[in-house]
């Protein structure tokens, strides 16, 4: 790996471990767990390595094979705000880290990710691998749920975007053929093994070419529009509630949803219909998938995807067109956009013996569509991996 041998060069010395967190798909439950919504989910084969070493100074000194400038600062004297650089994540898990906990070594590492950034939650799992590597050199032994809520801090509280635990939970919980099943609400989960007579099936990330990133998206806008749909709602049925930040869709009945939705303006009746629509499409898809339907499941993250467009509205133009190759691509048995869904990827769930006409009649269709973008965008085959080992 090229982050072993830069670190290597770099220090002189060889790292004292590559650790790694893969990064995660969600085939049903996409923009619903900062509502404490359910989701399903599976870590993949592909993620972020990284090579690390200790600094018993506490300096943390961290470059990426991804980016060009090397970011440095003290474990006791992080900035107080993000700098708009690729290690403010860095800089939040160790803001995080240092709250919970007294760090006396520092860390010097460099990260490599295995596929390009955008849609499979690379921010989470650069800062999970890094608060791991920390914690183990300052002697931390983490709990799964330790590890999410600080990452979760890392993310939210610092860099300030207001995700959910979907991502994290999916890098540190799922397992090798496993369904993740996971209540956002209070952090109960089932690994639903795969069925014995469940058709085989592969991983597909297709990439736009095009990245993104959270912060200065639309993606805080939509979540205030969901938590504003549910305060309407508890405020139209008389339900009690507190302070605005609290407001979650997950605490209003869908019935009372049903009986109001007409008063909400248009955006925030959109954000709820996404959530009460997926929340039934997860339920399902659990099912499905326990009986072995990979088919039945892959149908209802297309229908993900289409609520994510048209309830939801979020999706690039390049996103967008992606998702209708693959809703008329034969041996695709479902997939939606990853991610936040205005840069990034699409993931597919696919019968493997069509691998290659998918892979040609996808990039065929998408280039003829997007000529600027030849080089950049690429096609992945996956298989689902267990979360980051602790």
């Amino acid at each position: 790996m090229n982050c072993e041998m830069i670190f290597s060069q770099s220090y002189r010395r060889n790292p004292v471990e590559v650790a790694f967190c893969p990064y995660r798909i969600c085939p049903i439950g996409a923009h619903v767990d900062h509502q404490y919504g359910l989701i399903t989910g599976l870590a993949i084969d592909k993620g972020v390595h990284f090579a690390y070493g200790p600094k018993k100074n506490g300096v943390v000194e961290l470059s990426s094979v991804q980016f060009e400038r090397r970011a440095q600062w003290h474990i006791r004297q992080v900035d107080e705000k993000p700098t708009g650089d690729w290690a403010d994540y860095l800089r939040g898990a160790t803001w995080a880290l240092a709250k919970h906990y007294d760090l006396h070594t520092g860390i010097c590492g460099v990260f490599e990710g295995t596929l390009p950034i955008g849609g499979l939650s690379s921010s989470a799992a650069v800062i999970i691998v890094f608060l791991a590597a920390l914690a183990k050199l300052n002697g931390i032994q983490f709990e799964q749920q330790e590890m999410i809520r600080i990452a979760l801090e890392a993310e939210k509280d610092y860099v300030g975007v207001s995700v959910g635990t979907l991502d994290q939970s999916c890098e540190v919980l799922s397992k090798k053929n496993h369904l993740l099943y996971l209540d956002t609400k209070d952090g109960s989960y089932e690994l639903i093994p795969q069925h014995p007579d469940m058709k085989p099936y592969k991983i597909a990330i297709m990439f736009s070419g095009i990245e993104r990133t959270l912060v200065g998206s639309k993606f805080n806008m939509r979540v205030d529009e969901a938590k504003s749909a549910a305060y309407a709602l508890m405020a139209y049925s008389g339900m009690e509630y507190g302070k605005f930040s609290e407001a979650r869709l997950r605490d209003v009945p869908v019935g009372i949803y049903h009986q109001y939705k007409e008063k909400l303006p248009d955006n925030w009746r959109k954000r709820a219909e996404h959530f009460y629509s997926e929340f039934a499409r997860v339920q399902c898809g659990a099912e499905v998938w326990r009986r072995g339907d990979i088919a039945e499941y892959g149908k209802l993250s297309f229908e993900s995807g289409h609520s994510s467009v048209y309830n939801w509205e979020t999706g690039s133009d390049e996103l967008r067109t992606l998702y209708q190759i693959m809703l008329h691509t034969d041996g695709i048995y479902g997939g939606r956009f990853s991610g936040a869904g205005f840069k990034g990827c699409c993931m597919a769930l696919i019968d493997p013996a069509y691998a290659e006409s998918i892979k040609k009649k996808v990039e065929e269709k998408y280039l003829k569509a997007f000529p600027k973008l030849a080089g950049k965008y690429s096609f992945h085959l996956c298989d689902s991996a267990d979360g980051i080992v602790l």
